[in-house]
């Protein structure tokens, strides 16, 4: 460490110096290997990673001691060892807030005793109604942002990828990372001298409540404010480490509308920081700078996104975008409002504008409304026009926040789970989780939509005809056998295995991503056979919680305690980290593809070409003979010549194809496993007897494509191989290795081996073909009812 590692850490700087002395202190005398403070940081890393108790953390310490030699330096207690690791923190402050969400205890009303508001006590009322003074009713715990905005920029590491983003490569077309939306180029634009400086921040603030006691209450809502940094690769930004606490607010009560009051201190920073920091050290650059940090967006939930924007969300105008004209419609049976003009952004001449049956029983012919821009909307917020506004959002008090034209952004995880628990419910009648029913038949039959499925009243039963969504029990079997055998690749989702009730038919616990990767792929390969043919944070904080009495406080210590561990991490070698995992995707370095695969071979397989062409005269226009005989002869000639090349002149070759040429030991291991690039493969025996599949494997290959083995004329192109790896060889080339799949080749798309192809794409690009929905309405004669599927029966 050097001096710029000493700024604006802890309360007493001689404090924080004697412990970063400890940094050079043997744990015992004689130790070389580690130093108190890498000790230390080591078993706190244990300690956070596997959510142990402090109780068995002190007896740990006290263990350690006992084993290591006399005149050993470990702490003998938990609350040594965090007063050794606190002083490299950063600290909080501990807030008063009104009971009813009124106002925080602060600037003007930091002496008050009673809320000017509402006249509620600021302190805590005990069993016998005596007030306890020196006891706020309600805290709010602040975790300033400027002292660990600066921290980040005090490791070399770190400093170094938040410029990430101004050095990436940016793909035409492609929104691949927020540098490349409206918000950051707006910054970029209206404000040069902040969008030249790359080091500046792109922030965005995430906030939701969550249970900080898991199951065992159900009405405690406990709401983190995190800032999440966009200037980091997206492989670190949303890391754990990354992931900046600066507001914690308490329960048990969600703060609803009223959050603009608890925003206040963190607004305020903000709008100071729009200014700058003078004095900022790069330890990277080794140079002092100014930082200017920005907030671009929120991204929540629905019901947050009201409560942080100040739009209604629910009601007959919930939507943002058509406002007064929301199409929305109250249904009488179900008892709920549904809105249905979401065809009027699809394109003018999309088939599902012109569909009657399968939505309202109208045609769409609208267009869709421009969105409200942050000056539109501030003006109506301040002329009293808040029809489908509730409040002035406090992100207003931000000088650039009325220019971004996005503002807000939605979870789309959250939706995408709400989404698919209704889909899964319904296809499965899990019940509480069905959309199907009575009251959804006879709305159905309000509008005038599929009335053949209306409910038919018996004398004790009604009966439901089953829709093109029922399924049979037998059906409903083969969906969840086919949950129940599926394998995934290691690390892709949990185990679809263990979400498979077979016994009633259902799907049960599932995730966030569970759900996505549900609705991406998986369900439409379980379905596939019966249909008719015409994505934590806030885990990591319940994890703190150990004193089931103070939450918040266990939270707020456990925080800043993670993040002095964090801190010395970064400057002491060999000691991994907590926030970034050891990902198997960091560290990797990229393996040579094969011999005939790397840069530097390509212009000795052009050479190789055109001398078999010159060698043999007659064979020059039979490309599939020139080829064979290049993969025959290639590697002799490669040997050859770079052997020739090295005889006349050493400097001409470089070492990896000195090796390659060379040949690799014929002595090869086998693997069941390898690691390569952070994706791990195994073979078709290992996989076996596992419940994850690593052993598939695709391959998009520019090759030579013939019709049969007298096809003459092969052409060129671009084909995709699937195999399934039978073994792992370790090539060994003496200075590196790289690693060989021995595979056989399967037949996709064989009805009798029962593959499937799934065709993945991270952004679609367009709308996809559909044909039109009501002219097969009108093939099968307007019937909904399925045939071959049991009624269903409600009592």
């Amino acid at each position: 460490m050097d001096d710029n590692d000493f700024g604006d850490f802890g309360s007493d700087p001689y404090e924080f110096a004697n412990v970063i002395g400890d940094g050079d202190q043997p744990v015992y005398p004689g130790c070389r290997k580690y130093t108190k403070l890498s000790a230390l940081v080591k078993l706190y890393n244990l300690k956070a990673k596997h959510g142990m108790s402090d109780v068995c953390f002190t007896k740990l310490l006290i263990l350690q001691g006992d084993l290591l030699p006399e005149g050993n330096t470990i702490p003998t207690s938990m609350y040594e060892a965090k007063k050794t690791l606190c002083a490299l923190g950063v600290s909080y402050e501990k807030m008063h807030a009104c009971p009813n969400d009124c106002i925080l205890y602060r600037k003007e009303y930091e002496d008050s005793t009673n809320c000017p508001t509402c006249g509620i006590s600021r302190w805590k009322e005990g069993k016998d109604s005596i007030l306890k003074e020196g006891v706020p009713a309600k805290v709010v715990w602040y975790f300033p942002p400027i002292p660990r905005f600066k921290r980040m920029f005090q490791s070399h590491e770190t400093a170094k990828s938040l410029t990430w983003h101004a050095a990436r490569k940016s793909i035409d077309g492609q929104m691949s990372h927020p540098a490349d939306s409206p918000p950051w180029k707006l910054l970029d634009d209206k404000w040069p001298e902040f969008g030249n400086e790359p080091r500046n921040l792109r922030l965005a603030l995430s906030s939701d409540g969550f249970n900080p006691h898991s199951s065992l209450s159900s009405r405690y809502s406990c709401w983190p404010v995190i800032l999440v940094t966009y200037n980091l690769p997206p492989w670190l930004c949303t890391k754990r480490k990354f992931m900046m606490l600066t507001l914690l607010i308490s329960g048990p009560k969600q703060p609803g509308n009223d959050i603009d009051v608890y925003l206040e201190p963190l607004i305020d920073e903000l709008k100071s920081l729009w200014v700058g920091i003078r004095g900022v050290y790069d330890a990277h650059n080794g140079e002092y700078f100014t930082l200017r940090p920005a907030l671009m967006w929120t991204i929540n939930d629905f019901p947050a996104y009201g409560n942080l924007s100040g739009c209604v969300v629910k009601g007959y105008k919930a939507c943002l975008i058509c406002g007064d004209d929301t199409p929305s419609r109250r249904l009488k049976n179900g008892h709920k409002i549904c809105y249905i003009g979401h065809r009027k952004w699809l394109p003018i001449n999309h088939p599902y504008r012109r569909q009657r049956a399968a939505f309202n029983g109208k045609p769409e012919y609208g267009i869709p409304p421009k969105p409200l821009t942050g000056k539109e909307v501030l003006h109506m917020v301040e002329n009293g026009d808040r029809v489908c506004w509730k409040k002035k959002s406090i992100f207003f008090d931000l000088e650039y926040w009325k220019y971004l034209p996005v503002r807000h952004a939605l979870d789309v995880m959250h939706i995408e789970k709400n989404v698919c628990d209704s889909i899964i419910g319904t296809l499965l009648e899990i019940p509480g989780k069905n959309k199907d029913g009575i009251a959804a038949r006879l709305d159905l039959l309000n509008m005038g939509v599929k009335t053949d499925l209306q409910p038919e009243y018996g004398e004790r039963r009604t009966r439901l005809p089953p829709g093109p969504w029922n399924l049979s029990r037998a059906e409903k079997r083969e969906v969840c056998n086919s949950f129940y055998g599926m394998k995934v690749p290691e690390g892709y989702s949990s185990s679809i295995k263990n979400l498979v009730s077979l016994q009633d038919s259902r799907l049960l616990g599932l995730k966030s991503h569970d759900c996505h990767t549900l609705m991406q792929q998986l369900l439409p390969v379980a379905i596939h056979f019966v249909l008719e043919k015409p994505a934590r944070y806030m885990k990591v904080l319940k994890g703190y919680v150990h004193n089931r009495t103070r939450p918040e406080g266990c939270i707020a210590e456990r925080y800043i305690a993670e993040e002095a561990v964090e801190f010395c991490t970064q400057h002491l070698s060999d000691v991994s980290t907590v926030g970034v995992p050891s990902s198997q995707k960091m560290g990797v370095s990229k393996p040579l593809s094969g011999c005939t695969n790397t840069e530097e071979v390509l212009p000795y397989i052009e050479q190789h070409m055109i001398h078999i062409k010159t060698a043999y005269p007659k064979f020059r226009k039979r490309t599939k003979w020139l080829q064979d005989k290049h993969n025959s002869t290639f590697i002799q000639w490669l040997r050859f010549n770079v052997q020739s090349e090295l005889e006349e002149d050493n400097h001409g070759v470089s070492e990896n194809l000195r090796w390659l040429a060379a040949g690799p030991n014929m002595a090869v291991p086998l693997y069941r496993s390898y690691l390569i690039k952070g994706i791990k493969f195994n073979i078709k025996a290992q996989d076996d007897v596992r419940t994850t599949q690593n052993s598939g494997v695709y391959l998009l290959a520019h090759t030579m494509q013939v019709a049969s083995a007298k096809d003459k004329n092969p052409i060129l192109s671009n084909m995709g191989f699937y195999g399934v790896i039978q073994e792992i060889w370790d090539l060994d080339y003496q200075k590196f290795t790289i690693p060989v799949f021995r595979e056989y080749n399967d037949v996709i798309g064989d009805e009798v081996l029962g593959d499937v192809i799934i065709k993945c794409e991270l952004f679609t690009k367009g709308m996809p073909n559909v044909d039109t929905f009501d002219e097969l309405v009108g093939e099968l004669g307007g019937q909904n009812i399925r045939g071959g599927c049991e009624d269903i029966w409600i009592e």
